[in-house]
């Protein structure tokens, strides 16, 4: 993907329609399909023929192109590098009412991970690494050479936009584009629903006597297995997390040892797996909660 270049508006053509189907031509010319879309920043909707998939759909979904009818039908699937279609009656008649351009990202072999607010943004730049960013309304699309299946959601304010998904074409960026990685390939990867806690059975405190759990080197030693126990899982982070939290204040929480320090350390764990603070927080109070504290 490069900056399209300036076309120069013909006799008769609207600036709108000429910017952007300016714009689309020099896209489509470097191996990116695109396509228009309308206000409210979503495709065209199908024609008459298409309506509803009448028509049976695209023959092979996965892939970008020119579709059997002559309009701008099936959303990402209608994306094209045809310069026949794109300046076809049909499509120029949809070029006059676009508002933006779109384009295909799996199709060109790229993979978008959008990022929707400066805290993703945070997240992203202390957790993947960087590559050609091109800035949003409200955050950042960064863009990886390589394509996998798009996903929404993998993490708050975070979508994955590649194969049978598009993105909106926000000009230039900055930075050099790289190799996906397998931290962006990973994040799509469905975590197995977390256990059910098994129930703990707190014994009370009594009011006399020293607290069993006083000793330093006990502590330390528990909170030490509680950081790696958090750092070293490798899936359902969250339910790792909460259980973790849970075992802590089962054994600690009754009794006074732990510190804000002690909570600081497992709260960190948690988060350079990816956490954020408030997931750690909900995870605090739901395992206090279920121990009745």
């Amino acid at each position: 993907m490069t900056q399209p270049t300036t076309i120069r508006r013909a006799p008769g053509t609207s600036p709108q329609l000429s910017n952007l189907l300016g714009a689309a031509l020099s896209l489509a010319a470097t191996g990116v399909p695109v396509l228009p879309l309308r206000c409210g920043k979503a495709p065209f909707g199908n024609c008459r023929r298409c309506a509803q998939n009448a028509c049976g759909g695209r023959p092979n979904m996965k892939t970008a192109g020119p579709c059997r009818c002559p309009g701008v039908c099936h959303a990402w699937a209608a994306a094209t590098t045809d310069p026949v279609v794109l300046t076809s009656p049909a499509w120029t008649t949809a070029w006059r009412r676009a508002v933006a351009i779109a384009y295909h990202p799996g199709a060109a072999g790229l993979t978008v991970v959008d990022l929707d607010d400066a805290a993703a943004i945070a997240w992203a730049r202390e957790m993947l690494p960087a590559t050609w960013a091109v800035k949003t309304t409200r955050g950042e699309h960064w863009i990886y050479r390589g394509s996998m299946t798009s996903y929404n959601g993998v993490r708050p304010g975070v979508d994955i936009k590649s194969s049978m998904a598009y993105a909106r074409w926000l000009g230039p960026g900055t930075g050099h584009l790289i190799a996906l990685p397998d931290t962006v390939r990973a994040l799509a990867v469905k975590a197995p629903a977390p256990a059910r806690p098994t129930p703990i059975t707190v014994p009370a405190r009594t009011e006399s006597g020293p607290c069993p759990h006083r000793s330093p080197v006990f502590l330390e030693r528990g909170i030490a297995m509680a950081e790696q126990q958090i750092t070293t899982a490798r899936s359902a982070v969250h339910a790792t997390v909460y259980r973790t939290f849970l075992a802590v204040l089962s054994t600690h929480g009754r009794c006074g040892c732990l510190t804000d320090t002690h909570i600081t350390r497992l709260f960190t764990a948690a988060q350079t797996k990816g956490e954020t603070v408030r997931h750690c927080t909900d995870a605090w109070t739901n395992a206090r909660t279920k121990l009745g504290m």
